[in-house]
């Protein structure tokens, strides 16, 4: 007569029997692919290996999770910049909103060619009159409210190109980058040159990247009150430009830490870029290069918008990997 097995061989059993079931999931789960929208190659491999280095503990290339910290443009970047920015599109749309209460600026070439869609009239204004224009645009608001007025613009205008939303205009490998990043105890912010609450008006939802982890141009805030309490208004002043130079200021004032990982496209990324790889301990510097003209846009030196000349020529020498966007990228966007 075989013997009843005692209750602790019934519960060792059943731990195995469980342990054997899970294991395809756990083998599927280590095996499943952070990045299939990347081809295989150097560029794919070297983030790969970033993160493995940094997060292993005990290895000579290992951070504390508190100082995994990555940084990335926005515009061409993360979503299309091209042919003109976003924001600037939005910003346009805004002027002609607004110009059936502001009359005077039928007197404005500036203005006038802005209201007109006069692209020509507005460049020639250059990054001046563009910060005018801005300016005019989004003053007078709380930035609660201008978030939301963004929010809405965003949910209701297509790209023409595509016929999509802007937020549907983003880099599915990017996404996927974000999303590696975080899963290793990294925390990822935008730094941006475009204003910061426009960001931050979507940056939550198509990102995962909360408000308070964007860094941006901003125009000054005027405190006031009104029925009772502290409110505040965008000033058509300038306060702040996250570009260039600007950027590892901006890093250093919002963030307060130096980064160790920088993903940018463009020259004006250049000082960002420098900053994080610059300091000590493993570092990651990636550059978006638009070379494919087919799926989404092909530029880099000549643009007018995102000119990538210097931070490409100095690349291979600061070791910071270009990305093809036709030779590393399967595919571009999340649609497909």
């Amino acid at each position: 007569m075989p013997l009843r097995p005692s209750i602790t061989g019934r519960r060792q059993a059943l731990l195995l029997a469980g342990a054997l079931l899970a294991a395809p999931r756990v083998l599927w789960a280590q095996a499943a692919d952070p990045l299939p929208s990347w081809s295989p190659g150097p560029r794919r491999q070297a983030l790969l290996d970033f993160v493995a280095s940094v997060t292993t503990e005990g290895g000579p290339g290992f951070v504390p999770p508190a100082e995994r910290i990555a940084v990335f443009d926005n515009d061409g970047t993360l979503w299309v910049e091209q042919p003109i920015y976003t924001q600037l599109t939005f910003i346009l749309d805004r002027i002609r909103a607004l110009a059936p209460r502001q009359p005077e600026w039928q007197q404005d070439p500036l203005f006038r060619a802005a209201i007109a869609g006069d692209m020509r009239g507005v460049a020639a204004g250059g990054t001046e009159g563009l910060l005018r224009l801005a300016g005019a645009a989004q003053a007078g608001t709380s930035p609660e409210e201008f978030q939301r007025i963004a929010a809405a613009w965003l949910a209701a205008t297509r790209d023409r190109r595509w016929g999509r939303l802007h937020t549907e205009l983003v880099y599915a490998p990017m996404l996927e980058v974000l999303a590696l990043l975080r899963a290793n105890g990294f925390t990822t912010f935008i730094v941006s040159g475009g204003g910061v609450e426009f960001v931050r008006a979507f940056s939550e939802r198509v990102y995962g990247i909360p408000p308070h982890q964007v860094v941006g141009s901003s125009f000054a805030l005027a405190p006031g009150e009104a029925d009772g309490r502290i409110v505040l208004t965008r000033e058509p002043r300038v306060d702040f430009i996250d570009d260039g130079p600007g950027k590892p200021v901006g890093i250093a004032r919002h963030i307060g830490k130096r980064p160790i990982a920088a993903f940018g496209n463009s020259d004006g990324d250049w000082h960002m870029l420098r900053y994080a790889t610059e300091g000590p301990g493993r570092r990651l510097g990636m550059i978006v290069r638009h070379d494919d003209a087919e799926r989404e846009y092909a530029y880099d030196r000549q643009s007018h918008v995102g000119r990538l000349a210097r931070a490409l020529d100095e690349a291979p020498a600061r070791g910071w990997h270009v990305i093809s966007m036709r030779d590393d990228w399967g595919r571009i966007f999340p649609h497909g």
